[in-house]
């Protein structure tokens, strides 16, 4: 017998997927296409945080996505915002104090964003250490950031949702759970559960990961991946089974945006946000997205992942070690 079946999942697309398109353009594609929300990345083109007239152009935005209907998230992963020369960088890892405080600012300045936009969450990740930083120094400096940014959350009333990241200092749900004992459970330091990310390196099937982070969920990520190799594919082009995986997060009664990332893919984003919804339409309304009650056999689980436990290849394949 099938299990009594959640609400519908709010499918929304993220915007590092259209960065040839205008953010305009791109919210209004993304409502005609019958998308729910948008996760929002302050990127260079795309409502830059650090260039004139910020103001006027958040007030632009918030009409927009008023006007389309839209939900948003705001995502904080832009390549190069903060440095034109090193991807990612500088973190709240960073050995530098002043790399670190510029990282913060930016977070900072996407909570106050967040916070005109009536975002659902702000996005944000670890980042990884610099080559001489030890794990403890690096996990200490990130504690350490992570509980100024909490305070600047509780201040404006906005949700954190903290993404673990392969091949970064806080790689999956684990890293994930020690990272918000540490911090003592903050309410406002909620997560982002990247589907694609468990297939990649969880030790539980993506349907099970979705069970185990339902209590901490506020945005969901979602593509297509292969075990062991972090990528993100378009929908169909990797292993992840998708019927039962969205029949866990409605299960779950999760309502926060499942978004669509794919951020290699802007040269044919128009098309391909058209694909994706389409494909995760009719994944979400198949018969397997009801799912069972019953306990999965060892044939669904995944196999081990290659290298033993807290070895490099655990975390990121070598194809592809820094995320997108």
């Amino acid at each position: 017998m099938s299990a009594p079946h959640g609400p519908a999942p709010r499918f929304s697309y993220g915007t590092n997927g259209l960065a040839d398109h205008r953010l305009g353009d791109a919210l209004r594609l993304l409502a005609d296409l019958g998308y729910e929300g948008v996760a929002l990345t302050l990127d260079h083109q795309h409502l830059d945080p650090y260039a004139p007239g910020l103001a006027a152009r958040v007030d632009e935005v918030r009409r927009t996505l008023e006007a389309t209907g839209l939900a948003v998230v705001v995502e904080t992963g832009a390549r190069y915002l903060l440095d034109p020369r090193r991807k990612h960088r500088p973190t709240l890892l960073s050995a530098a104090p002043e790399g670190r405080e510029l990282r913060l600012d930016l977070l900072r300045r996407a909570v106050d964003i967040g916070a005109e936009l009536g975002a659902e969450a702000v996005h944000f990740w670890s980042g990884t250490a610099d080559a001489d930083t030890t794990r403890e120094q690096a996990w200490q400096r990130l504690v350490d950031g992570c509980a100024r940014l909490v305070a600047h959350a509780d201040a404006t009333g906005v949700d954190l949702a903290f993404e673990p990241e392969p091949g970064m200092l806080v790689a999956d749900l684990a890293g994930y759970r020690r990272l918000l004992a540490d911090l003592g459970r903050p309410e406002r330091l909620r997560l982002t559960l990247d589907l694609g990310h468990c297939q990649c390196l969880e030790p539980h099937p993506v349907a099970r990961c979705v069970e185990l982070a339902a209590d901490r969920l506020a945005h969901v990520q979602i593509e297509d991946m292969r075990r062991g190799t972090h990528e993100h594919l378009p929908f169909g082009e990797g292993e992840i089974d998708f019927p039962p995986v969205l029949g866990a997060l409605a299960d779950t009664g999760y309502r926060g945006l499942v978004s669509v990332e794919l951020p290699r893919h802007s040269h044919a984003g128009a098309k391909t946000a058209a694909d994706s919804i389409a494909f995760l339409r009719a994944a979400a309304t198949h018969p397997r997205a009801r799912r069972s009650t019953a306990t999965p056999s060892p044939a669904d689980r995944f196999p081990p992942l290659p290298g033993p436990p807290g070895s490099p290849e655990r975390h990121a394949s070598k194809k592809e070690a820094v995320p997108a």
